[in-house]
């Protein structure tokens, strides 16, 4: 894995990272490497700091403790949701990676877009295994910055999507994500749909996926409208306040975590196994146990499933990784 370290410190821009990233590569890379670095990578859980009622910066480290991934990496976050009246990311970053060996900074790079390819990258990884081969219809609730590449991500494992409805509290961003995405080259001729829609309530029952990335703290997807061999991804909530799915939808599906942090971070979890809508022991696995083949994924056509992705240090790493040695060789 390990590649051969430029003298000086390196900056990879938005637009470099771009050209190096796919969702169908990273996704592969996560799927591949992800067994093999765990049991040698340190990640203690995110350090997470209120700077006001809204906003809130985290800290995300990890490091290697074998010379064959010879990396330290440090993910560096801001969260200002009230950004979109600004025309800015709400969640903006830089990543830092380091040589593990000797302590040489080896190159930063924009974490807000390496953090969006990632979090949509694992959720793509989860549809892998948790929806149905067949599924054609994705709802997307939500239209920031995340939802275009959740909608890339799903569809690289689940080509057989033929149609995209996104929903947004904001009417007009989702018709307006609908039509960029209608418009865009590279889904021309892949027979894939796109349309912005009012109500979820009447459309999340379509949903052979549900993807939600939101801040919402009221539960916006309802358990009993998804549909029977449904998979829903939850991407949004870091915190106990934040919830994008009501308890109905987690009694109902068999869920699943990208990490054992989702347990203690996400809304939907956290406010679940308060009131014993489920335990602790009823999750699933995690996409770690999924890749590795330790527990198995969806099992019926009928089953329901639930996938909770609050981030995690290691699979910032891969990515980090991944951006930097595919630069290094270029």
């Amino acid at each position: 894995m390990a590649s051969s370290f430029s003298s000086s410190p390196i900056f990879i821009s938005t637009e470099t990272l771009r050209t190096i990233l796919t969702h169908q590569t990273l996704m592969n890379h996560i799927q591949t490497n992800l067994p093999k670095v765990s049991t040698f990578l340190q990640t203690p859980i995110r350090q997470h700091y209120n700077l006001s009622h809204h906003s809130s910066l985290l800290l995300m480290p990890s490091w290697s403790s074998s010379s064959s991934f010879p990396y330290i990496g440090v993910k560096l976050v801001t969260h200002f949701p009230q950004n979109s009246s600004l025309n800015l990311p709400g969640v903006q970053g830089s990543y830092v990676l380091f040589n593990s060996t000797n302590g040489q900074t080896l190159a930063s790079m924009d974490s807000t877009e390496l953090t969006l390819y990632r979090t949509s990258c694992v959720s793509g990884l989860g549809s892998k295994y948790l929806s149905r081969d067949d599924s054609e219809v994705l709802v997307m609730v939500g239209a920031g910055s995340l939802a275009p590449h959740l909608i890339r991500a799903h569809f690289s494992a689940r080509p057989s999507l033929r149609k995209v409805l996104i929903w947004n509290r904001t009417v007009e961003k989702a018709k307006t994500l609908a039509q960029n995405l209608r418009e865009s080259d590279e889904f021309s001729g892949l027979g894939l749909s796109f349309e912005g829609v009012e109500c979820l309530d009447e459309v999340v029952g379509f949903g052979d996926i549900v993807s939600c990335a939101t801040n919402s703290e009221m539960p916006l997807v309802k358990g009993e409208r998804l549909k029977v061999g449904a998979h829903l991804d939850l991407v949004g909530s870091f915190k106990h306040s934040m919830k994008e799915c009501d308890d109905e939808a987690l009694r109902r599906g068999k869920v699943f975590v990208d990490n054992e942090a989702a347990m203690v971070e996400a809304g939907e979890l956290v406010g679940a196994f308060e009131r014993r809508v489920i335990k602790k022991n009823e999750i699933g696995g995690s996409l770690l146990e999924l890749v590795s083949g330790d527990k198995v994924g969806r099992t019926s056509l009928e089953e329901i499933t639930v996938f909770k992705s609050v981030g995690s240090a290691v699979v910032d790493m891969l990515a980090a990784q991944f951006v930097y040695e595919t630069y290094t060789k270029r």
